[in-house]
């Protein structure tokens, strides 16, 4: 294995276009994609589609999990030798939108200097496909089995509960939640892979329902949406908790909830700054998950 067509391999897919890599490894483009062909060459196999922004192919994953990997080690030798400042070290995770938006910054602020993040958002039923893909080092996911290469420890239970307005609640729910109302009540979701609200109303249902639906994509924003009565669903305590002791928001449904499972994956292979992450987002969840 060439460490530098490895690396160009990596800052292709990280920046997204061949200059966008070549301005990052301080090379020119056509260096840049003459390392990435001579290691296509050398694998018989296209690692990278030329799509914008470029992608790596199912044989390229595990060539740029491998350049993560050396990458890491070839960082952490540097420190351990005590050579000239090998700069920050990058720890890419996946994580939902939820997570990020509620408990998992503050753990990483709580990290030391030298730890840069590189975070991808994403559903937490999906995150697992970013670290096989070799995209980043650690996911938390619902997804049990450990990726292969990784081990999976188990964090806790995200709750959430359907939450809506008084008033919402009121107009779209006057004599009490069923199936009928579920079905014509506006509900919020966050994208087309959100299917918690969903899972809510098969359970409670024991039907496929199809109600008016809004896509809020960003979990502060979904909240809010809520908050100002433009449909129902489902929130975690830290995002509903105040609004609650505020009078604003209520329970659709008391005593129903949606309970997600999360893990912790990451590498089998070990860096002390993989590591002190993984200590850092075990401490917070168990502080803020069930």
């Amino acid at each position: 294995m060439d460490l530098a067509q490895l690396s160009a391999l990596a800052a292709v897919v990280d920046e997204g276009s061949f200059d966008g890599a070549a301005a990052a490894l301080h090379l020119t483009p056509s260096a840049v994609s003459q390392r990435i062909k001579a290691l296509e060459q050398s694998a018989g196999q296209v690692l990278v589609r030329r799509t914008r922004p470029t992608e790596v192919t199912g044989p390229g994953e595990a060539y740029l999990r491998l350049a993560r990997q050396i990458d890491a080690l070839v960082h952490e030798a540097a420190v351990g030798a005590d050579l000239a400042a090998p700069g920050p070290v990058t720890v890419p995770i996946a994580l939902s939108a939820d997570s990020m938006a509620t408990w998992v910054l503050p753990a990483l602020a709580t990290l030391p200097a030298g730890i840069c993040f590189d975070l991808h958002r994403d559903d937490q039923s999906r995150t697992a496909d970013l670290l096989r893909s070799g995209t980043v080092m650690a996911a938390i996911t619902s997804v049990d089995e450990a990726v292969q290469g990784c081990r999976s420890t188990r964090l806790g239970v995200a709750r959430y509960r359907p939450m809506a307005t008084p008033a919402f609640v009121e107009r779209w729910f006057p004599d009490g939640v069923d199936a009928d109302a579920l079905a014509v009540a506006p509900m919020i979701v966050f994208d087309r892979n959100d299917d918690l609200q969903d899972r809510y109303l098969r359970r409670r249902t024991r039907r496929r329902l199809a109600p008016p639906r809004h896509h809020v994509p960003a979990s502060a924003d979904f909240a809010e949406a809520v908050a100002l009565g433009l449909g129902w669903g489902v929130l975690p305590y830290e995002q509903s908790t105040e609004r609650e002791e505020r009078g604003e928001l209520v329970e659709l449904d008391p005593g129903q909830h949606v309970d997600v499972v999360l893990h912790w994956q990451q590498w089998t292979l070990q860096t002390p700054a993989l590591e002190a992450v993984a200590a850092a987002i075990g401490v917070a969840a168990a502080d803020h998950l069930l």
